[in-house]
């Protein structure tokens, strides 16, 4: 469910300068007449984040819900935390407002920017001692470390993918363990929402550990854009909400994988093709009308799009290359 609270222009400001800055540690919101505003923002006094979040206890009350973005690694693109504190004591429609508006916050400023997004109850979670249980706790949910969670993932997407097209869509909620970043889940959850069409998410494998990662969450493209959106120097995997006219979103999924991709990239997301799909299917609970390859983005057309919109409305799911593509071989050593 969401609220049709926004972010406003004054805190989509504040938080411009809390990335651009190098004496900010965290910003503050609230809601305030249909909108999310910033209310204080907190000064970095340390090169370690917990350090500097007893700061926060003097601004936090134990009665008042608030938005906290938190700056946790200073100089990287995805260092921030978005943290919903909802108190116990607060009053009934704020704690439904707060957790109803707390996905449009991150998606209207970037939801690449987090790496975490976190739901606190207590003050005493927003200490270093809070944080240190979180990530102990974070840490009990995946005993492998990322190597072994993807080497274990690909070999059972492997063997799901050696029994046939109709073996695997009975197995789409196996245990397969697919290692995602923060807030890639939650990027997908979007397009299967009421006014997501025109959604385009993007994804992409960080190497080496091979962590399927959030790239980027836009909204309002159009078709005919969609290839212009999707990155031509690096293979992608995207979700497109397809602005139909049926009443429920027509999820495409789309794999990109240009001619200049490196190697190890081209292996790395070929075989990565099914988990992806199970991370959107069985942890999103999405529903994709149809599939596409292309070598390059700009090969994708808006009518090698719009064939989802009839699998959504129960021909069954589609996949195909896009039109003129087709991924080439490398050639074997030694022959021309």
């Amino acid at each position: 469910m969401q609220s049709g609270i926004t972010a406003s222009e004054e805190l989509q400001h504040a938080f411009r300068t809390l990335v651009s800055s190098d004496d900010q540690r965290a910003l503050l919101a609230t809601i305030d007449h249909e909108s999310i505003l910033p209310t204080q923002s907190i000064s970095l006094t340390s090169t370690d984040f917990t350090a500097d979040l007893h700061q926060l206890q003097s601004h936090i009350s134990p009665t008042a819900a608030t938005y906290i973005l938190l700056k946790t690694h200073a100089g990287e693109p995805d260092g921030y935390a978005a943290i919903t504190y909802v108190p116990n004591a607060a009053p009934v429609r704020q704690k439904m407002l707060f957790a109803s508006t707390r996905l449009t916050l991150v998606r209207e400023l970037g939801i690449e920017r987090f790496r975490q997004t976190i739901f606190a109850t207590d003050k005493d979670e927003l200490t270093a001692e809070g944080w240190a249980k979180h990530e102990a706790h974070v840490s009990l949910d995946a005993p492998l470390t990322e190597e072994e969670s993807g080497l274990k993932g690909v070999k059972e997407a492997e063997a799901l993918e050696s029994q046939g097209t109709t073996g695997r869509r009975g197995h789409v909620s196996s245990k397969i363990d697919i290692p995602t970043g923060e807030g890639v889940v939650e990027a997908l959850r979007t397009l299967g929402e009421e006014g997501s069409k025109g959604t385009l998410v993007q994804l992409k494998y960080a190497l080496p550990d091979e962590t399927l990662r959030l790239h980027s969450s836009r909204n309002n493209i159009e078709p005919a854009d969609v290839g212009k959106t999707i990155s031509a120097d690096e293979p992608r995997y995207s979700f497109y909400s397809y602005p139909s006219s049926s009443g429920d979103p027509s999820i495409v999924f789309i794999y990109t994988c240009p001619s200049s991709s490196k190697v190890k990239e081209r292996m790395v997301y070929s075989t990565g093709k099914r988990t992806t799909r199970i991370v959107a299917e069985r942890d999103a609970g999405l529903t994709v009308a149809k599939s596409l390859e292309a070598t390059e983005p700009s090969e994708l057309a808006v009518e090698d799009l719009s064939g989802g919109a009839a699998a959504a409305n129960g021909e069954g799911a589609v996949e195909s290359k896009a039109a003129g593509s087709g991924f080439a071989r490398p050639k074997r050593p030694g022959r021309r």
